[in-house]
């Protein structure tokens, strides 16, 4: 195997595992990488691609293991887990429903880095307006939430089909819009990208099996595990640093890079 091509697998993989619960857009860092470092074809890369996000994803269920335990044990008995499948799948269909709707228009229009770059500086002007506006929460805990707060939020999270705006960036600042303290969304992001992640992975990697070789192996699982563990840091710090901080750093990165990226692709 080409060492070169390995080092860049582990560059994705960290990126990809990095970026994918920050509100900065991994979809985004993936592109704008991807084309810097000239990484395999481009069908090959987006399989590659859904294959490093399955990886991220499974830090989540990882790292909330016992939940994720709990509900599907007590399901058929619990209220609570009931309610929490079902804020997951209402919060979900919005995302589903437009991206079956409009995945390949999308893909083919805004795919590229000087896209990416334009829904990166909205994105963070986004997030600084939000942030001035100091929000009252009113949802201290996911159990707080309603079936109506989990629909409006996952209506925020179908911008990110939109490449550069983040789904995580999308979810919580959508929660903190509509009443939820920062720890609520934050955590409710990281189940919600859960069936999301796993739906629109496997529903790309089904359509695109016959792209998939024995000799990429090797290949796909040194990202998936660079990606699994890039994301178990990135999860563990991030839930440290929104204990005291806002966003706004996040928003500077974002507008910074989106400006760097104009002036380079340009």
């Amino acid at each position: 195997m080409d060492f070169i091509l390995i080092l860049k697998a582990i560059l994705l993989g960290l990126v990809e595992g990095a970026t994918e619960f920050l509100p900065i857009s991994s979809t985004g860092h993936l592109i704008i990488v991807g084309d810097l470092i000239d990484f395999l074809d481009k069908e090959k890369r987006d399989i590659f691609e859904i294959v490093i996000q399955l990886g991220s994803i499974l830090s989540v269920v990882w790292l909330y293991q016992h939940r994720f335990k709990t509900v599907i044990r007590t399901i058929a008995s619990d209220q609570q887990s009931q309610k929490f499948v079902l804020q997951l799948l209402i919060a979900f269909l919005p995302l589903a429903v437009l991206g079956l709707m409009f995945h390949h228009q999308i893909k083919d229009a805004l795919f590229n880095p000087i896209s990416v770059a334009i829904a990166l500086i909205g994105g963070g002007l986004i997030i600084l307006y939000i942030e001035k506006l100091s929000l009252k929460s009113k949802i201290s805990k996911i159990e707080d939430m309603t079936i109506v707060d989990a629909f409006k939020i996952g209506c925020a999270q179908a911008l990110a089909l939109i490449p550069g705006v983040s789904r995580a960036g999308a979810t919580i600042l959508g929660g903190m819009s509509f009443g939820l303290s920062r720890q609520v969304a934050t955590e409710f992001s990281f189940f919600l990208a859960v069936p999301v992640m796993f739906a629109a992975s496997g529903y790309d990697l089904l359509k695109n099996r016959h792209l998939l070789t024995f000799d990429d192996a090797g290949l796909f699982a040194i990202g998936f595990v660079t990606a699994f563990i890039s994301a178990l840091i990135a999860i563990k710090a991030f839930i440290h640093y929104v204990a005291g901080h806002n966003f706004r750093i996040f928003a500077w990165y974002r507008i910074g890079l989106g400006l760097l990226v104009i002036l380079y692709f340009r």
